[in-house]
């Protein structure tokens, strides 16, 4: 389950893969370490854009009728489609190069940095919503859709984020709902690279 994002490469290249414009993101520097309350690039009906990682549920509710309380960072696959929490909310895909995972007990913690082995971006199934924040300022907002893990990640975490390959991207943000929830599965084992990060990979969290 991605708890930070890091995306390196050009934002240039990464438009140029998707077939979109960089604009407005053009001049997005390159991050190591991108963590939940901050602004992340997020690709959504074929432009790329800036939103917020973390879903403030405002007035939203559980099924009981109560309201949901926590900021929605990751969003469980078996249960978007379902909940009321997520009732309205858009389809997205967050682009990233990798992300990072910790195993072990705190102040012994070990950090995972966990991309693909070929090098190409990983893209993310997630969820978009708009906070409409005091003073009449609007909010973008997303969060990630996760999955049981695949057999490369089970070691360091019981869940990981829904992976989708270039072309099934349309799918995920078309309006065919049932092939959009065929694309909540983990991700083909054997695709991706799992190393220990170092110092210079990431800040602790």
């Amino acid at each position: 389950m991605p708890g930070r994002f890091f995306l390196t490469r050009p934002v240039a290249d990464l438009a140029a893969q998707l077939g979109v414009s960089p604009w407005p993101t053009s001049n997005a520097p390159p991050r190591q370490n991108m963590a939940p309350g901050e602004e992340i690039i997020v690709l959504q009906n074929g432009a790329l854009s800036h939103m917020r990682w973390g879903i403030i549920p405002v007035g939203r509710k559980n099924a009981r009728g109560r309201p949901v309380m926590e900021t929605i960072i990751n969003a469980r696959s078996e249960t978007v489609f379902d909940k009321t929490a997520f009732a309205g909310v858009g389809r997205a895909v967050i682009p990233v190069d990798g992300w990072y995972e910790w195993t072990g007990e705190k102040r012994r913690k070990t950090a995972w940095a966990i991309s693909s082995k070929d090098g190409s971006p990983l893209y993310f199934a997630a969820i978009t919503d708009v906070w409409n924040a005091p003073g009449g300022l609007s909010v973008p907002q997303v969060a990630a859709v996760t999955c049981a893990p695949n057999a490369d990640v089970e070691p360091i975490h019981h869940r990981m984020g829904v992976l989708l390959r270039v072309q099934d991207i349309p799918i995920w943000q078309g309006d065919d709902l049932d092939a959009a929830k065929a694309l909540m599965r983990p991700w083909p084992e054997g695709l991706l690279d799992i190393r220990e990060a170092t110092d210079t990979d990431w800040s602790k969290p």
